[in-house]
């Protein structure tokens, strides 16, 4: 259970503050709601409280656990499939999971292959959307702003 102001991580929508808890009818059915502001994009999601385990629901990484992202995206690439089709269904699968360092593996891998051979539309958008995920958790994280995340991932990244 969270509570008001909890800060937390919606798998594939990113880090948001608990602003509320709503009881809404849908479908003739009462259930109860976090609502979800997230920081990027100012973008309001309502979650069943019946679903916040199933959905992946988690609290915002701390310090260290900062410190463990950063040297991820400092890293070295790890191997990836060389079949688009595959490396696209393993990263999805990795930014899915809602796990932080996952999806640190994913920018990073996909920044290095952009460097070295270019994206596809659909891998620049995957890097894209996990980028976003990755900075909306690093803002709460760090109680620091986008652009000083951004130019934090700039730096890392190259």
């Amino acid at each position: 259970m969270f509570n008001i102001g909890d800060r937390v991580v919606y798998p594939m929508h990113g880090a948001g503050i608990i602003e509320a808890v709503e009881t809404q009818e849908v479908l003739g059915e009462k259930q109860q709601y976090y609502v979800m502001r997230l920081p990027i994009g100012d973008m309001k999601v309502m979650i069943p409280l019946n679903n916040v385990e199933e959905i992946g629901l988690r609290q915002v990484i701390d310090a260290e656990e900062v410190e463990k992202v950063y040297h991820i995206l400092k890293g070295e690439k790890t191997k990836m499939s060389q079949n688009w089709n595959r490396r696209y269904r393993a990263n999805m699968d990795k930014i899915k999971s809602g796990d932080i360092f996952e999806v640190a593996e994913v920018v990073r891998n996909l920044s290095i292959r952009d460097r070295e051979k270019g994206l596809s539309t659909g891998e620049r958008k995957m890097l894209d959307t996990a980028r976003q995920i990755l900075v909306s958790e690093l803002v709460l994280a760090q109680d620091t702003t986008e652009e000083a995340v951004e130019e934090t991932l700039s730096r890392l990244l190259g």
